[in-house]
């Protein structure tokens, strides 16, 4: 029996967000975990299987575990995270934007910052 719509959906939902997790890894300024919990979540609603060994893995798999039980993200996470967004945001005061994305300059170092706070306000593990 072919699997229903909606388990490809959320299959190919899971198989994309790992691809970009995967490509976090080589990706300095690419986030990996973030990626890792929504195809975790994504696997969940659609296969179990992908859930199960990445809830298992020996990398990633005590993320997933502590962000789904308590939200909790690692120190070290925070860190990494802090010094990523700080790294991108100098790039972009440095990079040659036309006219209309100007606005770039300014807004994403100013949600950067919303993003440190709500995440530095997340247990710890």
């Amino acid at each position: 029996m072919p699997p229903s719509l909606k388990t490809v959906f959320w299959r190919c939902l899971a198989a994309l967000f790992l691809l970009l997790g995967i490509i976090g890894v080589f990706l300095p300024v690419m986030p990996t975990v973030p990626f890792v919990l929504v195809a975790a979540w994504a696997a969940s609603k659609g296969w179990p299987e992908l859930e199960a060994w990445l809830l298992n893995h020996p990398q990633f798999g005590h993320s997933i575990r502590e962000w789904r039980s308590r939200g909790a993200v690692s120190r070290r996470a925070k860190y990494c995270a802090g010094l990523g967004m700080l790294g991108s945001a100098i790039m972009l005061q440095f990079l040659p934007l036309p006219a209309w994305a100007s606005w770039a300059r300014w807004w994403v170092p100013v949600i950067f910052i919303a993003v440190l706070i709500w995440l530095w306000r997340r247990p710890e593990h």
